[in-house]
Protein backbone atom coordinates (compact mmCIF):
# COMPACT_ATOMS: atom_id res chain seq x y z
CA UNK A 1 0.00 0.00 0.00
CA UNK A 2 1.52 3.50 -0.88
CA UNK A 3 0.07 6.95 -1.20
CA UNK A 4 1.53 10.88 -0.83
CA UNK A 5 2.75 10.28 2.66
CA UNK A 6 3.76 7.07 3.25
CA UNK A 7 4.27 3.32 2.16
CA UNK A 8 3.03 0.50 4.06
CA UNK A 9 4.19 -3.34 3.48
CA UNK A 10 3.67 -6.60 5.44
CA UNK A 11 6.26 -9.44 5.77
CA UNK A 12 5.08 -12.50 7.63
CA UNK A 13 3.13 -10.21 10.51
CA UNK A 14 5.85 -7.52 10.59
CA UNK A 15 4.25 -4.17 8.70
CA UNK A 16 6.18 -1.23 8.10
CA UNK A 17 5.04 1.89 7.59
CA UNK A 18 7.48 4.40 5.93
CA UNK A 19 6.71 8.27 5.78
CA UNK A 20 8.22 9.20 1.94
CA UNK A 21 7.95 12.59 1.67
CA UNK A 22 11.71 13.52 2.10
CA UNK A 23 11.33 16.76 -0.43
CA UNK A 24 8.71 18.04 2.20
CA UNK A 25 10.83 17.08 5.59
CA UNK A 26 7.68 14.27 5.93
CA UNK A 27 5.67 17.42 6.75
CA UNK A 28 2.49 15.85 8.20
CA UNK A 29 -0.54 17.80 6.43
CA UNK A 30 -4.26 17.26 7.40
CA UNK A 31 -5.01 14.25 4.99
CA UNK A 32 -2.18 12.13 6.51
CA UNK A 33 -4.03 12.04 9.87
CA UNK A 34 -6.85 9.75 8.57
CA UNK A 35 -4.67 8.08 6.19
CA UNK A 36 -2.52 6.78 8.87
CA UNK A 37 -5.47 5.71 11.44
CA UNK A 38 -7.28 4.01 8.77
CA UNK A 39 -4.13 1.77 7.96
CA UNK A 40 -2.93 1.15 11.50
CA UNK A 41 -6.63 -0.13 12.07
CA UNK A 42 -6.50 -2.01 8.82
CA UNK A 43 -3.73 -3.97 10.21
CA UNK A 44 -4.98 -4.27 13.27
CA UNK A 45 -8.52 -5.35 12.54
CA UNK A 46 -6.39 -8.12 10.26
CA UNK A 47 -5.17 -9.98 13.19
CA UNK A 48 -2.40 -10.94 10.87
CA UNK A 49 -0.12 -7.87 12.04
CA UNK A 50 2.05 -9.05 15.20
CA UNK A 51 4.59 -5.91 15.30
CA UNK A 52 4.30 -2.61 13.75
CA UNK A 53 7.79 -0.52 12.71
CA UNK A 54 7.16 3.00 11.82
CA UNK A 55 9.92 4.76 10.06
CA UNK A 56 10.56 7.37 7.66
CA UNK A 57 13.10 8.37 4.23
CA UNK A 58 15.53 11.63 3.86
CA UNK A 59 17.15 13.74 6.28
CA UNK A 60 14.43 14.16 8.64
CA UNK A 61 12.17 11.99 10.42
CA UNK A 62 9.30 14.46 10.26
CA UNK A 63 9.02 18.14 10.18
CA UNK A 64 5.88 18.02 11.88
CA UNK A 65 2.63 19.62 10.99
CA UNK A 66 2.93 21.83 7.67
CA UNK A 67 3.33 25.63 8.88
CA UNK A 68 0.34 26.34 5.89
CA UNK A 69 -2.21 24.31 8.45
CA UNK A 70 -1.43 27.27 10.68
CA UNK A 71 -2.06 29.83 8.26
CA UNK A 72 -4.99 32.48 8.56
CA UNK A 73 -7.31 30.96 5.65
CA UNK A 74 -6.91 27.76 6.80
CA UNK A 75 -10.91 26.55 8.14
CA UNK A 76 -9.11 24.28 10.71
CA UNK A 77 -7.76 27.25 12.37
CA UNK A 78 -10.94 29.34 12.71
CA UNK A 79 -12.18 30.31 15.99
CA UNK A 80 -13.71 33.53 15.93
CA UNK A 81 -17.58 32.28 16.98
CA UNK A 82 -18.79 29.94 19.54
CA UNK A 83 -19.62 27.79 16.55
CA UNK A 84 -16.56 27.64 14.67
CA UNK A 85 -14.44 26.80 18.49
CA UNK A 86 -17.17 24.25 18.77
CA UNK A 87 -16.36 22.42 15.43
CA UNK A 88 -12.39 23.28 16.41
CA UNK A 89 -12.86 21.39 19.43
CA UNK A 90 -14.46 18.10 17.66
CA UNK A 91 -11.96 18.55 14.34
CA UNK A 92 -8.52 18.72 16.77
CA UNK A 93 -10.46 15.41 18.68
CA UNK A 94 -10.69 13.73 15.68
CA UNK A 95 -7.07 14.49 15.13
CA UNK A 96 -6.09 13.13 18.43
CA UNK A 97 -7.82 10.06 17.88
CA UNK A 98 -5.32 9.19 14.33
CA UNK A 99 -2.80 8.96 16.99
CA UNK A 100 -4.88 7.34 19.25
CA UNK A 101 -5.18 4.12 16.69
CA UNK A 102 -1.36 3.58 17.83
CA UNK A 103 -1.91 3.01 21.58
CA UNK A 104 -4.81 0.77 21.03
CA UNK A 105 -3.46 -1.52 18.52
CA UNK A 106 -3.62 -5.09 19.56
CA UNK A 107 0.39 -5.13 18.26
CA UNK A 108 3.48 -3.00 19.59
CA UNK A 109 4.36 -0.37 17.28
CA UNK A 110 7.84 0.47 16.96
CA UNK A 111 9.31 3.68 16.02
CA UNK A 112 12.86 4.43 14.09
CA UNK A 113 13.69 7.79 14.20
CA UNK A 114 16.47 9.73 11.90
CA UNK A 115 17.26 13.70 12.19
CA UNK A 116 14.15 15.45 13.53
CA UNK A 117 11.86 14.58 15.48
CA UNK A 118 9.76 17.90 15.14
CA UNK A 119 6.27 18.85 16.63
CA UNK A 120 3.68 16.67 15.72
CA UNK A 121 5.81 13.99 14.82
CA UNK A 122 6.85 13.75 18.72
CA UNK A 123 3.19 13.43 19.22
CA UNK A 124 3.56 10.02 17.00
CA UNK A 125 6.14 9.09 18.36
CA UNK A 126 5.50 9.47 22.01
CA UNK A 127 2.08 7.38 21.28
CA UNK A 128 4.19 4.12 20.02
CA UNK A 129 5.40 1.66 22.51
CA UNK A 130 9.35 1.91 21.87
CA UNK A 131 11.62 4.32 20.10
CA UNK A 132 15.59 4.00 18.89
CA UNK A 133 16.90 6.47 16.55
CA UNK A 134 19.90 7.60 14.98
CA UNK A 135 22.94 9.36 16.73
CA UNK A 136 22.04 12.66 14.41
CA UNK A 137 18.53 12.37 15.97
CA UNK A 138 16.66 15.13 17.87
CA UNK A 139 13.43 15.51 19.63
CA UNK A 140 11.86 18.94 20.35
CA UNK A 141 8.18 20.49 21.27
CA UNK A 142 8.35 22.86 18.21
CA UNK A 143 4.56 23.96 19.18
CA UNK A 144 5.76 26.09 21.98
CA UNK A 145 7.87 28.40 19.58
CA UNK A 146 4.78 29.17 17.61
CA UNK A 147 3.01 30.32 20.53
CA UNK A 148 0.23 27.51 21.03
CA UNK A 149 0.84 24.39 23.61
CA UNK A 150 0.99 21.02 21.91
CA UNK A 151 -1.91 19.66 21.37
CA UNK A 152 -1.36 16.15 19.78
CA UNK A 153 -1.11 13.96 22.76
CA UNK A 154 2.49 14.32 23.55
CA UNK A 155 1.86 16.72 27.19
CA UNK A 156 0.05 13.87 27.98
CA UNK A 157 2.19 10.81 26.59
CA UNK A 158 5.82 12.68 27.28
CA UNK A 159 5.26 12.68 31.66
CA UNK A 160 4.89 8.78 31.24
CA UNK A 161 7.66 7.95 29.03
CA UNK A 162 10.51 10.55 30.73
CA UNK A 163 10.76 12.03 34.03
CA UNK A 164 8.00 14.99 34.95
CA UNK A 165 10.37 17.42 35.28
CA UNK A 166 12.25 16.26 31.72
CA UNK A 167 8.93 16.74 29.96
CA UNK A 168 8.28 20.28 31.44
CA UNK A 169 11.64 21.52 30.24
CA UNK A 170 10.89 20.24 26.50
CA UNK A 171 7.52 21.70 26.59
CA UNK A 172 8.52 25.05 28.06
CA UNK A 173 11.40 25.53 26.34
CA UNK A 174 10.85 23.99 23.04
CA UNK A 175 14.92 22.98 23.06
CA UNK A 176 16.07 20.24 20.91
CA UNK A 177 17.06 16.94 22.69
CA UNK A 178 19.77 14.95 21.30
CA UNK A 179 19.74 11.61 20.71
CA UNK A 180 22.48 10.49 24.11
CA UNK A 181 20.27 12.42 26.16
CA UNK A 182 17.24 10.73 24.86
CA UNK A 183 18.89 7.47 25.58
CA UNK A 184 19.83 8.87 29.06
CA UNK A 185 16.15 9.99 30.22
CA UNK A 186 14.48 6.48 28.50
CA UNK A 187 12.83 8.17 25.86
CA UNK A 188 14.77 5.65 23.17
CA UNK A 189 15.70 2.47 23.74
CA UNK A 190 18.78 2.68 21.71
CA UNK A 191 20.76 5.37 19.56
CA UNK A 192 22.17 3.51 16.11
CA UNK A 193 24.93 5.37 13.92
CA UNK A 194 23.15 6.12 11.35
CA UNK A 195 19.60 5.47 9.58
CA UNK A 196 20.21 2.47 7.89
CA UNK A 197 21.24 0.90 11.34
CA UNK A 198 18.30 2.21 12.91
CA UNK A 199 15.95 0.89 10.84
CA UNK A 200 17.31 -2.43 10.87
CA UNK A 201 17.78 -2.12 14.97
CA UNK A 202 13.89 -1.48 14.75
CA UNK A 203 13.21 -4.34 12.24
CA UNK A 204 15.10 -6.91 14.59
CA UNK A 205 13.52 -5.73 17.78
CA UNK A 206 9.89 -6.32 15.43
CA UNK A 207 11.23 -9.92 14.76
CA UNK A 208 12.17 -11.02 18.31
CA UNK A 209 8.46 -9.28 19.42
CA UNK A 210 6.90 -10.79 16.45
CA UNK A 211 7.87 -14.93 17.47
CA UNK A 212 6.29 -14.26 20.94
CA UNK A 213 2.57 -15.36 21.26
CA UNK A 214 0.51 -12.71 19.66
CA UNK A 215 -1.99 -13.75 22.18
CA UNK A 216 0.18 -13.05 24.90
CA UNK A 217 1.67 -9.99 23.45
CA UNK A 218 -1.68 -8.34 23.00
CA UNK A 219 -2.18 -9.18 26.70
CA UNK A 220 0.82 -7.67 28.06
CA UNK A 221 0.27 -4.41 25.79
CA UNK A 222 -3.43 -4.27 27.25
CA UNK A 223 -2.06 -4.87 30.96
CA UNK A 224 0.68 -2.88 30.64
CA UNK A 225 -1.40 0.11 29.06
CA UNK A 226 -4.12 -0.06 31.74
CA UNK A 227 -1.21 -0.07 34.25
CA UNK A 228 0.20 3.13 32.67
CA UNK A 229 -3.03 5.08 33.64
CA UNK A 230 -4.62 3.40 36.75
CA UNK A 231 -3.67 2.78 40.27
CA UNK A 232 -1.73 -0.57 40.94
CA UNK A 233 -5.03 -2.21 42.97
CA UNK A 234 -6.75 -0.98 39.97
CA UNK A 235 -4.45 -2.90 37.38
CA UNK A 236 -4.44 -5.78 39.32
CA UNK A 237 -7.56 -6.28 39.60
CA UNK A 238 -8.14 -5.57 35.52
CA UNK A 239 -5.10 -8.07 35.36
CA UNK A 240 -7.04 -11.06 36.89
CA UNK A 241 -10.00 -10.47 34.83
CA UNK A 242 -7.60 -9.79 31.79
CA UNK A 243 -5.52 -13.11 32.36
CA UNK A 244 -8.96 -14.93 32.91
CA UNK A 245 -9.52 -13.81 29.32
CA UNK A 246 -6.79 -14.80 27.37
CA UNK A 247 -4.85 -17.54 29.13
CA UNK A 248 -4.35 -20.33 26.85
CA UNK A 249 -2.89 -23.66 27.83
CA UNK A 250 -2.52 -24.75 24.42
CA UNK A 251 -0.70 -21.97 23.43
CA UNK A 252 1.57 -21.70 26.66
CA UNK A 253 2.74 -25.52 25.72
CA UNK A 254 3.55 -24.63 22.13
CA UNK A 255 5.82 -21.52 23.99
CA UNK A 256 7.75 -23.89 26.32
CA UNK A 257 8.35 -26.29 23.79
CA UNK A 258 9.71 -23.39 20.90
CA UNK A 259 11.68 -21.90 23.79
CA UNK A 260 13.39 -25.48 24.75
CA UNK A 261 14.05 -26.33 21.08
CA UNK A 262 15.52 -23.55 20.42
CA UNK A 263 12.64 -23.36 17.65
CA UNK A 264 10.01 -19.91 16.43
CA UNK A 265 6.78 -21.19 18.11
CA UNK A 266 4.07 -21.69 15.92
CA UNK A 267 1.02 -19.83 17.22
CA UNK A 268 -2.48 -18.88 15.16
CA UNK A 269 -2.59 -15.06 14.01
CA UNK A 270 -5.55 -13.22 16.26
CA UNK A 271 -8.97 -13.13 15.03
CA UNK A 272 -9.66 -10.37 12.59
CA UNK A 273 -12.27 -7.63 13.24
CA UNK A 274 -14.86 -7.57 11.59
CA UNK A 275 -14.87 -3.35 10.24
CA UNK A 276 -18.41 -1.82 11.70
Amino acid sequence: MSNDFFQLSNDAGIAHLQLNRPERMNTLAPPFFPALRDAVQGLNDSGAVRVLVISSTGKHFSAGMALDVFGAGSPLMDTHSARTRLRFQESLRRLMACFDVLDDARFPVVCAIQGGCIGGALDLAAACDLRVCSADAFFTVQEIHIGMAADLGVLQRLPKIVPQAVAREMAYTGDRMGAERALAVGLVNAVLPDAAGTIAHALALAQNIAAKSPLAIAGTKLALNHARDHGTAASLQHMAVLQSAIFDGAEMAEAIVAWKDKRPGRFDPLEGVAPL
